[in-house]
């Protein structure tokens, strides 16, 4: 991923950077707060050799700089603990002591400088007190020659010794900052491993490199879809009247060497959204002056009927079963609009629909009606989509934004494929009317008289094509 891309997923998935912020700072707050404050004495010593020249200056200094190093490590040795231990009756054991030194050679320099942390400054202070003076004197006594009375290196205190004010640890600030830091980072990988596990489909361009097929709409989710059919007729301005404008035109062009008559509307799994999407598809149809009849050929869980607020006693199944005529039970709806709502349940729908019936009642249909869409059940649990698919003019296959998988889409177009079944295009349906994934209509981006303008101005090119079609056949 590339930056443009992080800040994409980072605020798609704000709420797991936000989440991983709080944690962080929480958890830094609460150390913070259960942590001992810490104060530091510190203390500067300056190591020099005896000389008597500039030479004997200058490889002083030499030897010096490398016996620094050594006392470094001395600064912190168990004997000066166990010395310093003996002196300030501090109460703390010889390791207590050492582990409370720190010790620092200046780079190229003669100096070391040795820190004493303690919770109790006045404690801190005694101890390094007590360490300048057992440490220049430890030194002196190890660097005495044999017989000699003079050390070859001699220790002075140079600065210190000095106790902060404050405590020098915990940093409170320094502390939150840093957790924010690391827990903004840790959300956005959180937020990017979940982008990179979720298979879902995101994109009209995922969805129709998976299908192999055109993606024909992408319409935006509205919550009161669900609950009935939209007012999608007239000059409705809404994004989802657009969207199915858009996609009634694409239809209407989408093979003009093979028209469509009867077309099968899908989906992979349930909640798609393929009923409301039949029946707003069907409703613009009949605006543009053509004879639409909307077939509920989902004979497990029927919903047109209900959708339209329509009797769905009989219907389909009451046709195939021989006990009534198709006259009898098509109900209109609106102008220009006939529906055949899917009748009693029967045990057996898949045979049902691949019945020789079937075939002899859409090629009836067929005769009376300009366009015919059969919603048909989703095909993944069952094969009747399938099975209507192989006799219609093409199929409509809908995928729901960001719920969908990869998988459900490849195995659905599998299924119509295995019985030669014509696929139109597919609709990426329900996209976020908001946020990153948001779909819109440019507007200002539309050149005057395409087809993009015209949607934006409740003016589908459809409307005009239809209407001369609509003239032909009168």
């Amino acid at each position: 991923m590339d930056l443009r891309t992080y800040i994409r997923v980072a605020r798609k998935h704000w709420w797991m950077v936000l989440t991983g912020l709080l944690a962080a700072v929480g958890v830094a707050a609460i150390i913070t707060v259960q942590t001992v404050p810490q104060y530091a004495t510190s203390v500067t010593f300056f190591i020099t050799t005896p000389n008597t020249g500039v030479t004997d200056a200058y490889q002083g200094g030499l030897f010096s700089q490398q016996r620094v190093k050594s006392y470094q490590n001395l600064l912190t040795s168990d004997r000066l603990a166990l010395l310093i231990a003996e002196r300030t009756g501090a109460g703390l054991t010889p390791d207590q002591i050492r582990e409370r030194i720190s010790a620092q050679a200046i780079h190229e320099t003669v100096l070391l400088e040795a820190t004493v942390t303690d919770s109790d400054p006045a404690r801190s202070k005694l101890i390094a007190t007590t360490l300048a003076t057992r440490f220049k004197a430890l030194v002196e006594s190890l660097e005495t020659p044999p017989g000699k009375r003079l050390s070859s290196v001699k220790v002075e205190v140079a600065a210190g010794p000095k106790t902060t004010d404050t405590p020098v640890s915990p940093k409170p600030v320094r502390n939150l900052l840093f957790a924010a830091l690391l827990g903004v980072i840790a959300g956005c990988g959180a937020a990017a491993l979940r982008e990179l596990l979720d298979t879902t489909i995101k994109s009209p361009e995922a969805l129709q490199d998976l299908a192999a097929a055109p993606v024909l709409a992408g319409v935006p989710f509205d919550t009161d879809a669900k609950s009935g059919p939209l007012n999608v007729s007239g000059k409705g301005h809404s994004a989802r009247a657009e969207a199915l404008r858009q996609l009634r035109t694409n239809l209407q062009y989408v093979d003009v060497d093979k028209p469509v008559n009867t077309l099968v509307v899908t989906s992979a799994v349930p909640g798609e959204g393929k009923s409301s999407t039949a029946c707003g598809l069907a409703m613009l149809f009949a605006e543009a002056e053509q004879r639409v009849l909307i077939m509920d050929a989902d004979l497990r869980r029927p919903r047109i009927a209900d959708y339209l607020g329509l009797e769905g006693a009989v219907g389909l199944t009451t046709v195939l079963a021989g006990q009534a005529e198709i006259d009898d039970v098509l109900q209109r709806y609106g102008t220009n609009l006939w529906v055949l709502p899917s009748g009693f349940l029967p045990p057996n729908p898949s045979e049902m629909l691949g019945s020789r019936h079937m075939a002899d009642l859409l090629g009836e249909l067929r005769k009376q009606f300009d366009m015919i869409i059969v919603d048909c059940p989703p095909l993944l649990p069952v094969t009747d989509a399938a099975v209507v698919a192989a006799r219609a003019d093409g199929a409509l296959l809908l995928a729901r934004s960001r719920k969908t998988t990869s998988a459900q889409v490849t195995t659905a177009v599998k299924a119509l494929r295995s019985v030669d079944a014509r696929l139109l295009g597919c609709v990426l349906n329900m996209v976020a009317s908001k946020g990153p994934d948001a779909y819109y209509y440019y507007d200002e981006y539309a050149p005057k008289g395409s087809a993009l303008a015209d949607l934006m101005s409740g003016e589908s090119p459809a409307d005009t094509a239809s209407a001369r079609h609509a003239a032909s056949v009168r």
